[in-house]
């Protein structure tokens, strides 16, 4: 019986589940065996300091409900006084981004208007204005062709060929 130590016994299966001919074993065993007289002397401390514990009835403080739910309010309060900063922690970058865009968009409609912009390319790029080839016939007219009148009249980006 030396061989076989019932540690594996003690630690399997909860002392009160343990029947007679178990429990018979177990005091056989530990008569003979200091090692497991030690550790079955071990569960049943505290098997006992379990039941000991378990039986002792727990009161809360006086006004314990009271405070507990005070404190559930003022967590609350907390909460919603921050919301505000929750959705601008979410979506700051993307207001900040859309805010940016209208600025730009609005300085580039009413400070630089864009005729003046167009009208100073086009009159740059092909060394005379819309006006010109429409009303002054006579000073260019042998030198332009149709397709520069109609990219100076229209706009157009790219220098026509000749």
């Amino acid at each position: 019986m030396r061989d076989e130590h019932i540690i594996r016994l003690i630690e399997d299966t909860p002392l009160a589940n343990l029947s007679d001919a178990e429990r018979a074993r177990i005091r056989a065993h530990t008569n003979a065996c200091s090692e497991c007289l030690v550790a079955f002397q071990a569960t049943e401390i505290s098997v006992a300091l379990l039941k000991e514990r378990a039986a002792v009835e727990f009161e809360p403080s006086p006004f314990f409900h009271t405070r507990v739910l005070a404190a559930l309010r003022e967590r609350q309060a907390a909460n919603e006084v921050w919301a505000f900063g929750r959705m601008w922690r979410a979506a700051g970058a993307l207001a900040s981004s859309m805010a940016a865009a209208v600025v730009l968009l609005a300085v580039f409609t009413f400070v630089v208007p864009e005729n003046q912009i167009s009208q100073q390319v086009s009159t740059l790029a092909n060394g005379y204005s819309a006006e010109e080839v429409i009303l002054d016939q006579t000073s260019q007219m042998e030198d332009v062709s149709d397709g520069q009148m109609l990219t100076t009249i229209y706009g157009g980006d790219e220098e026509p060929s000749r």
